[in-house]
């Protein structure tokens, strides 16, 4: 009876350290991209308002390469004290563990879910220079020039670089898959003329786009976007099978005490409810859609065996 009062007490204890005294000092958000992307957007987007929810700062750290895994593999090894997040690419979390030849050096259940912070579907982009106009005149391109025309993704086995196989055998298509560490770097290259086309969650395109200096063919997703009405889905393109919505969310190391992980849910979901911070999201080609630490689990895991079916038959692996 004694051993079972001293160790409630010691729970209690912690429950409520974890909930008055946190956080006492800065938080690093990780960002496992390289500058630039939507992941990086989403954690400077969501770092501000929360440092201030919190009265701390806190500190968006990009460590990109290795398809998320050093970003990841960071976090996990990281103590689950709260203050070291990560801000989790949707591709690096649900298609890099289906990819891996070896063991993964992180697993997802290595990581606790905190908030699910944006979703955006990918936008099929192409150089100012190139002559397709419609994802149709593409495909024809494509056909009449196979293995020509290049496409560049965040790494082998990232998400646009499976959207882009996914492409290549719904269209009957060969093209170049160049990887790069990142967004960032992907469209430094689309911009110079090096690339012809990419895949992408909206908001590093969308100043390009809206500038003229890139065009947008199609929507991955089940509707256009609000913020680019003329661009069909691909399904209206006619490919009505290439579906790829990206989401970006927050994790923690596992382990990370429940009363801490209640704090930042809470947080960051009345962060997101205000109209500025969805009117931001929209902006960028974006949605706003909180999910609590349960509903991200359960949608994480189906995400997980739905693209590990798409790799599957795309034979994609990476190192």
């Amino acid at each position: 009876m004694k051993r079972f009062l001293m160790l409630t007490l010691a729970l209690m204890a912690t429950g409520a350290m974890a909930q008055g005294g946190y956080p006492n000092k800065p938080i690093t958000l990780i960002v496992p991209t390289a500058a630039g992307g939507t992941t990086d957007i989403a954690a400077r987007m969501l770092a501000e308002p929360l440092g201030k929810a919190l009265g701390q700062t806190i500190v968006v750290d990009n460590r990109g390469g290795a398809n998320g895994v050093i970003g990841a593999v960071a976090v996990k090894r990281a103590e689950p004290d709260g203050y070291t997040l990560l801000m989790q690419y949707s591709g690096y979390h649900v298609i890099t563990p289906n990819v891996t030849r070896q063991a993964p050096q992180w697993k997802p259940e290595d990581l606790q879910a905190v908030a699910n912070v944006l979703s955006a579907p990918q936008l099929i982009v192409v150089r100012e220079g190139l002559p397709a106009k419609t994802l149709g005149e593409l495909v024809t391109q494509a056909k009449a020039n196979p293995g020509k025309l290049s496409y560049g993704s965040s790494g082998i086995g990232s998400l646009q670089h499976v959207t882009g196989a996914m492409l290549e055998q719904q269209a009957g298509i060969e093209m170049i898959h160049v990887p790069y560490k990142g967004t960032g770097p992907t469209l430094q290259d689309l911009l110079g003329g090096q690339l012809d086309m990419s895949f992408g969650t909206p908001p590093p395109f969308m100043p390009h786009v809206q500038a003229g200096k890139l065009r947008a063919l199609a929507v991955t997703g089940k509707s256009r976007l609000p913020s680019l009405p003329n661009v069909p889905t691909a399904a209206e393109a006619g490919l009505p099978k290439l579906d790829a919505t990206s989401w970006f969310a927050v994790f923690a190391p596992a382990k990370t005490p429940q009363p801490i992980i209640d704090r930042l849910t809470t947080e960051i979901a009345k962060i997101m409810a205000t109209p500025a911070f969805k009117q931001k999201a929209a902006e960028q080609g974006a949605v706003a859609e909180y999910m609590n630490p349960q509903q991200l689990n359960d949608y994480a895991k189906a995400e997980l065996a739905r693209w590990g079916q798409v790799v599957k038959a795309s034979k994609i692996e990476a190192d």
